[in-house]
Protein backbone atom coordinates (compact mmCIF):
# COMPACT_ATOMS: atom_id res chain seq x y z
CA UNK A 1 0.00 0.00 0.00
CA UNK A 2 1.28 3.46 -0.90
CA UNK A 3 1.64 6.22 1.68
CA UNK A 4 -0.95 8.46 -0.04
CA UNK A 5 -3.52 5.65 -0.10
CA UNK A 6 -2.87 4.95 3.57
CA UNK A 7 -3.24 8.61 4.51
CA UNK A 8 -6.52 8.90 2.59
CA UNK A 9 -7.85 5.73 4.18
CA UNK A 10 -7.14 7.08 7.67
CA UNK A 11 -8.62 10.48 6.81
CA UNK A 12 -5.51 12.60 6.22
CA UNK A 13 -4.81 14.76 3.14
CA UNK A 14 -2.60 12.93 0.57
CA UNK A 15 0.59 14.98 1.01
CA UNK A 16 0.35 15.56 4.77
CA UNK A 17 2.88 14.44 7.38
CA UNK A 18 0.86 13.27 10.42
CA UNK A 19 2.66 12.60 13.68
CA UNK A 20 2.63 9.11 15.17
CA UNK A 21 0.09 10.20 17.80
CA UNK A 22 -2.21 11.60 15.08
CA UNK A 23 -1.85 8.36 13.12
CA UNK A 24 -2.72 6.33 16.19
CA UNK A 25 -5.76 8.48 17.01
CA UNK A 26 -7.06 8.28 13.42
CA UNK A 27 -6.47 4.52 13.36
CA UNK A 28 -8.42 4.00 16.59
CA UNK A 29 -11.28 6.13 15.31
CA UNK A 30 -11.49 4.27 11.99
CA UNK A 31 -11.21 0.87 13.67
CA UNK A 32 -14.05 1.75 16.01
CA UNK A 33 -16.22 2.80 13.05
CA UNK A 34 -15.48 -0.27 10.91
CA UNK A 35 -15.05 -3.15 13.35
CA UNK A 36 -16.75 -6.25 11.90
CA UNK A 37 -18.46 -7.16 15.18
CA UNK A 38 -20.51 -3.95 15.01
CA UNK A 39 -22.19 -4.88 11.71
CA UNK A 40 -25.00 -7.34 10.91
CA UNK A 41 -24.10 -10.73 9.48
CA UNK A 42 -24.75 -9.81 5.83
CA UNK A 43 -22.36 -6.80 6.05
CA UNK A 44 -19.58 -8.52 8.03
CA UNK A 45 -17.45 -9.53 5.03
CA UNK A 46 -17.23 -5.99 3.63
CA UNK A 47 -16.56 -4.57 7.09
CA UNK A 48 -13.84 -7.17 7.64
CA UNK A 49 -12.07 -6.27 4.39
CA UNK A 50 -12.24 -2.55 5.25
CA UNK A 51 -10.94 -3.34 8.74
CA UNK A 52 -7.96 -5.19 7.26
CA UNK A 53 -7.22 -2.30 4.89
CA UNK A 54 -7.23 0.14 7.81
CA UNK A 55 -4.84 -2.08 9.76
CA UNK A 56 -2.55 -2.29 6.73
CA UNK A 57 -2.65 1.50 6.29
CA UNK A 58 -1.77 1.95 9.95
CA UNK A 59 1.26 -0.34 9.73
CA UNK A 60 2.34 1.36 6.50
CA UNK A 61 2.20 4.83 8.05
CA UNK A 62 3.80 3.72 11.32
CA UNK A 63 6.79 2.14 9.59
CA UNK A 64 7.15 5.05 7.16
CA UNK A 65 6.55 7.92 9.60
CA UNK A 66 9.22 10.28 10.88
CA UNK A 67 9.55 8.23 14.07
CA UNK A 68 10.59 5.47 11.76
CA UNK A 69 11.46 2.12 13.15
CA UNK A 70 10.69 2.84 16.80
CA UNK A 71 7.37 1.01 16.57
CA UNK A 72 8.82 -1.96 14.69
CA UNK A 73 11.98 -2.01 16.83
CA UNK A 74 9.93 -2.05 20.03
CA UNK A 75 7.63 -4.70 18.61
CA UNK A 76 10.52 -6.93 17.55
CA UNK A 77 12.17 -6.49 20.97
CA UNK A 78 8.98 -7.57 22.71
CA UNK A 79 8.61 -10.53 20.35
CA UNK A 80 12.23 -11.63 20.90
CA UNK A 81 12.48 -11.17 24.65
CA UNK A 82 8.90 -10.99 25.88
CA UNK A 83 9.70 -7.80 27.80
CA UNK A 84 9.30 -4.22 26.56
CA UNK A 85 12.19 -1.81 26.96
CA UNK A 86 11.66 0.65 29.79
CA UNK A 87 13.34 4.01 29.12
CA UNK A 88 15.98 2.65 26.78
CA UNK A 89 16.65 -0.80 28.09
CA UNK A 90 18.28 -2.18 31.22
CA UNK A 91 19.23 1.09 32.93
CA UNK A 92 16.55 0.87 35.63
CA UNK A 93 16.84 -2.81 36.44
CA UNK A 94 18.55 -2.26 39.82
CA UNK A 95 16.01 0.38 40.82
CA UNK A 96 13.28 -2.16 40.26
CA UNK A 97 15.00 -5.21 41.78
CA UNK A 98 16.32 -3.72 45.02
CA UNK A 99 12.98 -2.52 46.47
CA UNK A 100 11.33 -5.75 45.38
CA UNK A 101 14.04 -7.76 47.11
CA UNK A 102 13.68 -5.70 50.29
CA UNK A 103 9.92 -6.19 50.30
CA UNK A 104 10.25 -9.95 49.83
CA UNK A 105 12.94 -10.34 52.48
CA UNK A 106 11.07 -8.13 54.94
CA UNK A 107 7.86 -10.06 54.44
CA UNK A 108 9.61 -13.40 54.90
CA UNK A 109 11.52 -12.15 57.95
CA UNK A 110 8.53 -10.63 59.68
CA UNK A 111 6.34 -13.55 58.75
CA UNK A 112 8.91 -15.90 60.26
CA UNK A 113 9.01 -13.90 63.49
CA UNK A 114 5.23 -13.94 63.75
CA UNK A 115 5.13 -17.66 63.08
CA UNK A 116 7.77 -18.33 65.75
CA UNK A 117 5.94 -16.16 68.27
CA UNK A 118 2.63 -17.92 67.54
CA UNK A 119 4.28 -21.35 67.84
CA UNK A 120 5.78 -20.50 71.24
CA UNK A 121 2.47 -19.07 72.48
CA UNK A 122 0.62 -22.20 71.39
CA UNK A 123 3.25 -24.43 73.04
CA UNK A 124 2.94 -22.54 76.31
CA UNK A 125 -0.85 -22.70 76.21
CA UNK A 126 -1.01 -26.43 75.46
CA UNK A 127 2.16 -28.22 76.58
CA UNK A 128 2.60 -31.71 75.25
CA UNK A 129 4.08 -34.55 77.25
CA UNK A 130 4.92 -36.49 74.11
CA UNK A 131 8.58 -35.77 73.12
CA UNK A 132 7.83 -36.42 69.45
CA UNK A 133 5.16 -33.73 69.21
CA UNK A 134 6.11 -30.08 69.16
Amino acid sequence: MQGDEARLLLGFPPNSRPTPSQIKAAYRKKVWESHPDLFPVHQKSSAESKFKLIAEAYTCLQSGSGGGGSFSATYSHVVRTGVPKAQGGRKNRALIQIPFLLIVLGTVGLGGLNATRAYRKQKEACPSHNPFLP
